[in-house]
């Protein structure tokens, strides 16, 4: 069960990352909080890449699985900024164009979190 996880995790990561770069560059535009001092499409391509890389490394740097895991924690605690910043300013996206879908989204995040920790863990 793990290595599933692991593995949708993984694919997640770099579908999402993928999108950053191509597809949902504009919807993921709309998630950067703009309180942030850096330009939005630049938080974009950099997280795209980030997480393309951080899905590659789940995949296929065994050795240092549970810090990969950690570090892709992190990584999730982070981007949740963008997701609280979807819910709070009403911004449409995703299909997300209802407080309560916003709303029913947030969840999600911490269940990733708690799934690549328990995944990656050594035991």
């Amino acid at each position: 069960m793990k290595d599933l996880i692991r593995f949708l995790i993984a694919s997640l990561l770099i579908f999402a990352g993928l999108g950053h770069l191509f597809w949902l560059r504009i919807d993921f535009q709309a998630q950067v909080p703009n309180w942030l001092p850096l330009d939005p499409d630049f938080m974009v391509v950099s997280s795209g890449i980030v997480e393309v890389l951080l899905g590659l490394l789940l995949l296929f740097w065994q050795k240092q699985r549970a810090k990969v895991g950690w570090i892709i924690a992190l990584f999730f605690v982070i981007v949740f900024t963008g997701n609280l910043n979807q819910y709070f300013q009403g911004i449409d996206a995703f299909g997300l164009d209802s407080d309560l879908k916003r709303l029913i989204r947030l969840p999600f995040q911490p269940l990733l979190i708690v799934g690549i920790l328990w995944s990656t863990r050594k035991k």
